[in-house]
């Protein structure tokens, strides 16, 4: 499923227009983006937890030369499903 997948699926759920569900989703994706930005959690109850995780710098090597690179630090983006979630799956 894509982004326009989803905003179909979005707008069939709750009877609004393609437009309006487009918009919703995109709000969604920004206050979630907006909170890992400032360093804080999004806890879905039922759903998961998006959270921002550090990444240390590490050495790595190029696959072509064998040669040492250095990979410097950096959040990443991480998310753990909720029990829900994990339930509807299974």
């Amino acid at each position: 499923m894509n982004k326009n997948d989803l905003v179909g699926v979005v707008a069939d759920k709750a009877t609004i227009t393609k437009a309006q569900a487009a918009e919703a989703v995109d709000a969604v994706f920004e206050a979630i983006t907006s909170a890992l930005k400032s360093g804080d959690e999004v806890r879905l109850v039922g759903f998961g937890t998006f959270a921002v995780s550090q990444r240390k710098a590490s050495t790595g090597r190029n696959p072509a030369t064998g040669a040492e690179i250095q990979i410097p630090a950096s959040n990443q983006a991480k998310f753990k499903p909720g029990k829900g979630l994990k339930d509807a799956i299974n």
